[in-house]
Parts: structure tokens; C-alpha cells; sequence
């Protein structure tokens, strides 16, 4: 199979391309490798999965072949769409995965266009491409924040998700509606997949883990949200893979449908942190705060209607999750 993943130098996107890589796979990333966080963590990704010479100072017309698998990577951004187009038209790509996105709740609080112009308009020249050029299914991620001011749990795929309290959640949702809207419209099948709190080695700077594991080390008080009252369905990135490649793969019948992918266990954040400290050995100075506007106190998913349609489980339990976790951070940043 031919496969486009864009987010490839992302933490879902970097697991997706090795597993899809190894499983023999002729995969096409991309990612314009933006500065949100250091792109150091990137290029290091990219590395992992072969590619091993990436110069951002270099045109972004340049391919990059990997070392290890089928697979070709280029800079490109979803807001350039004539490149998209040129990708699309050239590869008739079979399978087109979304997980390039403007991600975190927090920023969107403070720059909301970055998240219109990624989110949005991105996803929109994506659909288009899909349009001109159908693959046999369009997998894309949406999030667990999209159910917003909810309040029954477990969150489940058939409760309305009309409250979002963010312009992260909002960008997500509309994802979903555009998304349903191409399906009626031009009939190519289009997956929603509502990630839950992904967590793992590789992931992002500006996540918790991270957060957390970095104050600890350097002696440094964690910042702990809504005095420590908040529960989270932490789901483990080889997991999350696990459930986008069922997906991938899976006969569904209809058009259009969205799925959560999460542990379907939450924890509270205090455990959590908890696990963090045994993995590292450490314990935390906890500095307790109040909520944040645009957050939300609790999730929880409803995995039943993934893994009725895919056999789709989540396998990794937390402590563990954590202590892998831990473990790469100590050893990548020494």
C-alpha cells in the first residue's frame, strides 16, 4: 500500500511511519517542520525512521529517502496547496493519514489564527486533494477535546459534541463537520479518530510528561492544575498507533465515522505524577493552581465502537507507559 502520513516528524506521525515502514509499506511523509517547539526533537525523530540528513536551511523541494524502510520524506506545508496537489497527482496515494495539525490547548488560548490556518484551512486543501484524487480512505485526527462542557462519562462517539471550550477543540470539530460534508459529497470514505492524552518516549515539550519530568530533574516546582483535581485517560503513543493502523485497515461500511482511541482507564493526575516520580527516582515539589480557562477537569473514553468495528484494544498500562516514558527522557537529554 502507498501511504501518505503528513505530521511525519510529529510524535504520532514519527510512530505511525516506523510501524508502517516496518510492516513493508511504501509510505510518503511530510511535515513543514515548524518551531512550535525545537525542531532538534524533529529532525531527531526523522532520523529514527531513516532519514538522516535533513537541512532546514536547504529548498524545501528536496526529498529525503530513508535508510531503512520504503519511505520519502518532504517539507511541505498543508497550506501550500499547488505542492499538495503536485504530491497527490503524482503518487495516487492509496491511504492519506491527517496528523498534521497546530496542536495544544493552552496556545490556542493565545493564538487562535494559527489554529484557522492549520487546522482549518490545512485540513480543507486536504479534503480537496482527496477530492480530485481519492485514495481509498482518509484517516484523520481529530481529539478527545472536542466533547467540551460534556459532563457524561465515559465520552462516547454518538454524545453531541456542540460545546467546545477552546479554539483547539472548536478547530477539531470542524475537521469532523467538513470532513462528514466531503463524504456525502464526493463518496470517499473519510475516519475521525478522537485521540485521548497521548503520552509516551518521543512526545511532546510542551505536554505534561515533559513538563513534569523536567522540573523534577532540575529541581524545579510543577506547576499542578485545578489543586491536583483532574483525571485523564493517559493513552500510550504504541497504542494510539495500534488503533490508527486497525483503521487503516479495517472494511468499514459507511462514508464517514469517528472513533475514540484511548486507554478507557482514567487516572488521576496526582497518580500519575506519582509513577513519574518512582520512574525517576525523584520526588516532586507540587505548586497547586487553580483551572485554566479552556480546560477541562476529567476524560474518559468509550473505546466499545473501535474495537467492535477494528478488534482494537489498548494494551499498555500506565505505570508502565510512565516508566518508558522516563526512562528515554533520561537517557535523550542525559
Amino acid at each position: 500500500m502507498k501511504i501518505l502520513v503528513t505530521g511525519a516528524a510529529g510524535f504520532i506521525g514519527f510512530y505511525l511511519v516506523k510501524k508502517l515502514i516496518g510492516e513493508g509499506h511504501e509510505v510518503f511523509g511530510i511535515d513543514n517542520i515548524n518551531d512550535y517547539y525545537a525542531t532538534s526533537l524533529k529532525i531527531d525523530r526523522l532520523k529514527e525512521c531513516g532519514i538522516k540528513h535533513i537541512d532546514l536551511a536547504a529548498p524545501w523541494e528536496n526529498i529525503y529517502n530513508s535508510s531503512i524502510g520504503n519511505y520519502a520524506f518532504q517539507r511541505v506545508d498543508l497550506l501550500n496547496m499547488d505542492r499538495l496537489l503536485e504530491l497527490f497527482e503524482e503518487h495516487r496515494f492509496d491511504y492519506v493519514v491527517n496528523l498534521a495539525a497546530q496542536a495544544g490547548i493552552r496556545y490556542s488560548i493565545e493564538n487562535p489564527r494559527s489554529y484557522l490556518n492549520s487546522n482549518v484551512e490545512g485540513f480543507f486543501n486536504i479534503l480537496e486533494c482527496c477530492r480530485q484524487y481519492p485514495p481509498r480512505k482518509l484517516v484523520f485526527a481529530s481529539s478527545s477535546s472536542v466533547y467540551g462542557l460534556n459532563e457524561e462519562q465515559p465520552f462516547s462517539t454518538e454524545q453531541k459534541v456542540d460545546s467546545p471550550i477552546n479554539v483547539y477543540a472548536a478547530s477539531k470539530k470542524s475537521n469532523e463537520l467538513m470532513a462528514h460534508a466531503y463524504s456525502h459529497l464526493y463518496k470517499f470514505t473519510t475516519v475521525g479518530l478522537r485521540f485521548f492524552t497521548v503520552y509516551g518516549p518521543w512526545g511532546r515539550p510542551d505536554m505534561a510528561p515533559f513538563l513534569f519530568a523536567d522540573a523534577i530533574l532540575n529541581d524545579r516546582p510543577i506547576k499542578v492544575f485545578n489543586n491536583g483535581q483532574m483525571k485523564r485517560d493517559f493513552t500510550y503513543v504504541d497504542d494510539i498507533v495500534d488503533g490508527i493502523a486497525s483503521v487503516i485497515s479495517a472494511d468499514l461500511s459507511e462514508y464517514y465515522q469517528v472513533f475514540n482511541i484511548g486507554n478507557g482507564k482514567p487516572v488521576d493526575l496526582l497518580y500519575f505524577i506519582q509513577c513519574l516520580e518512582k520512574s525517576l527516582g525523584k520526588e516532586a515539589v507540587k505548586e497547586m493552581h487553580p483551572m485554566v480557562p479552556g480546560d477541562i477537569v476529567s476524560t474518559w473514553a468509550d473505546t466499545t465502537q473501535l474495537e467492535a468495528s477494528t478488534g482494537y484494544k489498548s494494551q499498555t498500562d500506565i505505570a508502565h507507559g510512565v516508566e518508558l516514558f522516563a526512562s528515554w527522557y533520561k537517557k535523550y537529554f542525559k
